[in-house]
């Protein structure tokens, strides 16, 4: 699966806004379900923007090889991505910790992450609605025509 990145402010705020945090000693990941842009076709994908300040990692080089190695294992997990928007926080942990056990964690978290809606086991305020199942909507019948003449149910003739 394609990996693409969050782009502008507003995708941020929006992930900011409703995602759910997953925390790892690594990083912190906050997900939220894939949803299209604007004007965009359906083509669910991992949209990720990975964010690293420079409170957590001073010095530019520092920050720029854990943005890539995070990258890189994202692109070269065994499972692939879920269809996602998220935003990926690293540690500075992130630079010294083996490559194996990053792409393990990333696994982990993006598994923990809750797939749609509401968060998993504790959470939220809409804790009686999250495991409910809407009721089926019973089907439609066919509409007749608009130019074929319907009888009057009145008994006269139109």
């Amino acid at each position: 699966m394609a990996l693409d990145s969050l782009r502008g402010d507003r995708e941020f705020r929006k992930v900011r806004a409703h995602g759910q945090a997953v925390r790892d000693p690594l990083f912190t990941l906050r997900v939220t379900e894939y949803r299209p842009r604007h004007g965009e076709a359906w083509r669910p994908r991992a949209i990720i923007g990975v964010v690293v300040s420079k409170k957590t990692l001073k010095r530019a080089v520092d920050r720029n090889r854990a943005r890539r190695r995070v990258r890189e294992a994202l692109r070269t997990l065994p499972g692939g991505l879920p269809a996602c928007r998220a935003i990926l926080l690293p540690n500075p942990a992130v630079l010294t910790a083996p490559f194996a056990d990053l792409q393990a964690a990333l696994e982990r978290a993006l598994r923990r992450a809750p797939s749609r809606g509401g968060k998993p086991g504790r959470g939220g305020g809409n804790q009686g609605r999250a495991g409910r199942v809407p009721a089926p909507v019973p089907p439609v019948s066919p509409q007749p025509a608009l130019d074929s003449p319907e009888p009057d149910p009145h008994g006269g003739t139109a």
